[in-house]
C-alpha cells in the first residue's frame, strides 16, 4: 500500500519537507517509491528505506523519515 511521508530538503534557505510516496514495509520503516519531481533535492532519494517517525508540520502531525533503515 502506497502511502505520503515527508522527507526533508537540505539545500532550502528555511526548514521544508517535501511529500513523497512510499510503501509501508513494517512498523516504522517505508521505502521510497516517488519523490513527485524532487529526487535531486531531497535527503532520502527513490529506493531509500528509511525510518518514520510523527512529526508536526504546518499542518498537523505527519509521518516524517529521520534515518535510513538497516
Amino acid at each position: 500500500m502506497i502511502e505520503t511521508i515527508y522527507v526533508y530538503l537540505p539545500d532550502e534557505a528555511v526548514d521544508v519537507w517535501a511529500p513523497v510516496d512510499a510503501e509501508h514495509v513494517c512498523d516504522d520503516c517505508y521505502r521510497i517509491v516517488d519523490c513527485r519531481g524532487e529526487d535531486e533535492a531531497v535527503q532520502f532519494g527513490k529506493g531509500a528505506l528509511v525510518r518514520c517517525r510523527q512529526q508536526r508540520l504546518h499542518a498537523g502531525e505527519f509521518p516524517v523519515a529521520y534515518a535510513l533503515a538497516n
